[in-house]
């Protein structure tokens, strides 16, 4: 059985790693079962070295077969140079099945070369919904749930959205020839993190940064394109990040994007203290010690959840609506006025992570289950 996997940004390295050590697992337990070959695609999406090598290093990922190089562009010109490229992989590595993650245009341009080719795909975080169509990457996770043979959904209310969208469900099974299969797994990004913290040695930098630090400090993350191509959000949400770093530090690592937006348009941050992306270790050794989170990351709400720490979330929405509806995450835009308010709130607040949002931490082992118990109905549809 090959299985073909298609990242090319941070949070997709970290899931494909939980994933590719269940495949390992699976392999060395295996007991005279069919064995599991994965080919790894890394479409370039990031080309940043600190937003994309460093993972693969530190995280033991098995390397890509293909590298693409392919990033920088504008959303339709990148779609469609990966689409052509992963083409030419898939027809080369004639694999049973490609596996994609998340929601970036390498999610969308993956499944679409595989199911016009005829090959099923499996769909890691399916069913996630943000309902705000300006967001490429809602765009990017629907089309791709509605084109999948394996919707592997990571809560309770995703799973409720593909029903809500028309999607029959029977956890793990399918119900006819042409129903994809909707298998409630739990997120893989909790796998990681249970996983990687009893390992994660952060850099000599960053040790040194918490130290700098004894009373403790905010981190930050910016990088959707909705704040940083929007000069009037981003300048709104920087103001407030200031203000908030006169009585607390902040610590933002800076995304290529975000770095370069502040370039443009020549924003000088005082306080906020700025430094350069970061590895997997160095983050969860940051959301270790921090004492609470603001971002536009999807993947960081989660994770501020995952050890403990409160999040103001820097958008409207947010696809994780359990965190917001437990009081785990708060919901600020890029209003100055509601950061700050939600600073004042979250300052003292507490979180219960004994509450089973997502999953056992068993997400990879259920995902490769699944597959196996299904690749062998390769019906196209």
């Amino acid at each position: 059985m090959k299985i073909v996997t298609i990242v090319g940004a941070r949070p997709q390295f970290i899931k494909a790693a939980v994933v590719s050590r269940a495949i390992e697992e699976y392999n060395r337990d295996r007991r005279g079962g069919c064995m599991i070959e994965e080919v790894i695609v890394h479409t370039g999406q990031h080309f940043d070295e600190n937003m994309s090598d460093i993972f693969f290093q530190e995280m033991s990922i098995p390397r890509p077969r293909y590298h693409l190089g392919i990033g920088g562009t504008s959303h339709g010109a990148m779609t469609g140079r990966m689409l052509e490229r992963l083409e030419e992989v898939i027809l080369r590595e004639k694999p049973d099945a490609v596996m994609v993650y998340g929601d970036t245009n390498s999610t969308l341009a993956g499944a679409l070369a595989a199911v016009k080719l005829h090959v099923p795909v499996a769909h890691v975080e399916a069913g996630l919904r943000s309902y705000n169509m300006r967001m490429p990457e809602e765009v990017n996770r629907i089309l791709t749930d509605r084109i999948s043979r394996w919707l592997f959904c990571p809560t309770a209310a995703s799973v409720e959205n593909l029903k809500n969208e028309g999607f029959c469900i029977q956890d793990g099974k399918r119900l006819f020839e042409h129903q994809p299969v909707v298998a409630l797994v739990g997120d893989v990004m909790y796998d990681a993190a249970l996983f990687y913290k009893k390992i994660a040695r952060p850099s000599q930098e960053i040790a040194e940064l918490i130290k700098k630090f004894p009373d403790g400090f905010y981190l930050a993350t910016i990088h959707r394109a909705e704040n940083t191509d929007e000069s009037v959000r981003l300048q709104s949400i920087l103001k407030a990040l200031e203000a908030i770093a006169r009585e607390i530090p902040v610590v933002l690592p800076l995304h290529p994007r975000t770095r370069q937006c502040l370039m443009v348009n020549h924003n000088q941050l005082e306080y906020v203290h700025q430094i350069a992306p970061v590895g997997y270790f160095d983050m969860i050794t940051l959301l270790s010690h921090c004492r609470g989170v603001f971002t536009d990351s999807g993947g960081i709400q989660k994770e501020a959840y995952f050890f403990g720490k409160p999040c103001v979330t820097l958008r409207e929405e947010t696809e994780w609506v359990e965190l917001v509806e437990h009081g785990f995450n708060i919901l600020a835009g890029a209003d100055y006025e509601r950061i700050l308010a939600a600073e004042s709130r979250m300052r003292d607040k507490r979180i219960d992570t004994l509450i089973d949002l997502y999953g056992s931490g068993n997400a990879g082992r259920k995902i490769v289950q699944v597959l196996l118990e299904g690749v062998y109905e390769h019906t196209a549809y």
